[in-house]
């Protein structure tokens, strides 16, 4: 799809509207254009989970039809593979053009949200780089890899189904949000460890 298109183009809805808040994208040029904008503005290589997270968690746009126009943006050379060990993106020249000379056709508050959340995903990003997790696609649903580094070795392995991509992200997040904290309810579970299992759940809904 070409994003020079007229300015009115950009406001067709032409996405499914499922998990949208009232306010979100439902054009695909404008989901491509708040992506590349979150590139511009962050100034730093993502990956395609970090940024579909970053418009899913305001309700700004499909994950489907934000996971599709990131291929797009893929396949037209707007963003081209960074880093293959951690399968980061960068912004190429054209992108970072369709960044600025698009930039009013998506909503200031839009724009807001979501960097505000890509800001706070790359930080996470940073952690998933010790702490790795892998969603892997199934016959049944998804597979979430999890993994626990404890420096030069690997502290624990879990995989855990999830029938949904939507699930799977929430999955991944909060097992970045403190990998160490899974690790040490795990351990304490299989060890039957009740002290240790009760100040777990004590620091995390605050009851014993």
């Amino acid at each position: 799809m070409n994003l020079s298109a007229k300015a009115g183009d950009f406001m067709a809805f032409d996405t499914f509207d499922e998990g949208i808040n009232l306010g979100g994208m439902r054009s695909k040029n404008e989901i491509k254009t708040l992506i590349c904008y979150l590139y511009n503005s962050v100034k730093e290589n993502m990956d395609k989970g970090i940024v579909i997270q970053a418009i899913l968690k305001q309700g700004l746009a499909n994950y489907f039809e934000t996971s599709s126009a990131f291929d797009d943006l893929v396949m037209n050379g707007n963003l081209i593979p960074a880093d293959d060990e951690h399968k980061t993106y960068s912004l190429t020249k054209n992108g970072a053009e369709i960044a600025k000379q698009l930039d009013s056709t998506v909503a200031y508050t839009i724009k807001e949200k979501a960097y505000a959340c890509a800001v706070k995903l790359l930080a996470e990003k940073k952690k998933e780089i010790e702490n790795k997790v892998n969603i892997m696609k199934n016959d049944n649903g998804f597979t979430v890899e999890c993994s626990v580094s404890g420096g030069d070795m690997e502290l624990m392995k879990l995989d855990i189904y999830a029938p949904e991509m939507e699930q799977a992200l929430i999955l991944k997040k909060n097992f970045l949000d403190n990998p160490k904290k899974a690790y040490k309810i795990m351990l304490a579970l299989l060890t039957k460890d009740k002290e240790t299992v009760g100040e777990a759940l004590e620091e995390l809904y605050g009851i014993v």
